[in-house]
C-alpha cells in the first residue's frame, strides 16, 4: 500500500498549518515545493517565481517534487505531502500544454484517497510569497479537483474547521485512529 499521502487544493486554504499539526503528531511531513522554490529564488535574486516565469516555476516544483519523494522515509510509515508532483505537473500542463500531467503521475503514484483544502476566503492572505488573489486560487483549486479524479484519485475535500479538527478526519478517513 502506498503510504505517501497528499493534501492539496486551494492555496491559502490552511495546507502548512494543518501538515505542521499533522508532523506535531508525530509522523513525517513534507513541505510545499513551491514555498521553498520562491524562498530560494527571492534569496538569489532568480527567476523562477509564479509572477516571473510560472513555467519555470512549475518546472522547479516538478523536479524538487521527485526528489522529495525520493528522500521521504520509504519504511512503510505515512507520509504527508503538502502539495507534490502532481500539483506541479498539473500546473505546467495547464499553462504550457507539454504532455507531462499524466506520465509523471502513472509513474509515481501517491496514496489513494487526496485531501484537498476547499476555498475557505475568511482565512486566505496574501503575502511576500503568494502574490495571487482569490480568484486565481479558485481556478488552481477547481483544475486539481478535475485533475486528481482523472487519474484514478479519491478525492476528500477537507471541512473548514479547525486545524486539529481537519489533523483528525484526515487520521480517522486513513483509519490512523
Amino acid at each position: 500500500m502506498n503510504t505517501f499521502v497528499v493534501i492539496s487544493g486551494c492555496s491559502g486554504g490552511g495546507k502548512s498549518t494543518l501538515l505542521a499539526e499533522i508532523a506535531r503528531r508525530g509522523y513525517p511531513t513534507v513541505e510545499e515545493p513551491g514555498r521553498r522554490i520562491v524562498a530560494e529564488e527571492m534569496q538569489a535574486g532568480g527567476t523562477a517565481l509564479p509572477w516571473v516565469d510560472a513555467a519555470a516555476f512549475a518546472r522547479r516544483a516538478i523536479a524538487m517534487a521527485l526528489a522529495d519523494r525520493v528522500a521521504a522515509p520509504a519504511t512503510g510509515s505515512w507520509v504527508f505531502f503538502d502539495r507534490g508532483l502532481i500539483d506541479a505537473a498539473s500546473a505546467l500542463e495547464a499553462m504550457t500544454g507539454e504532455p507531462v500531467f499524466r506520465p509523471l503521475a502513472d509513474a509515481h503514484p501517491y496514496h489513494a484517497r487526496v485531501f484537498l483544502t476547499p476555498p475557505w476566503p475568511e482565512i486566505y492572505a496574501t503575502d511576500a510569497e503568494r502574490r495571487h488573489g482569490m480568484e486565481a486560487a479558485i481556478a488552481e483549486y477547481e483544475r486539481l479537483c478535475r485533475d486528481y479524479p482523472a487519474l484514478g484519485y479519491e478525492v476528500d475535500i477537507l471541512p473548514k474547521a479547525g486545524v486539529a479538527k481537519r489533523a483528525d478526519y484526515i487520521l480517522a478517513r486513513l483509519a490512523l485512529t
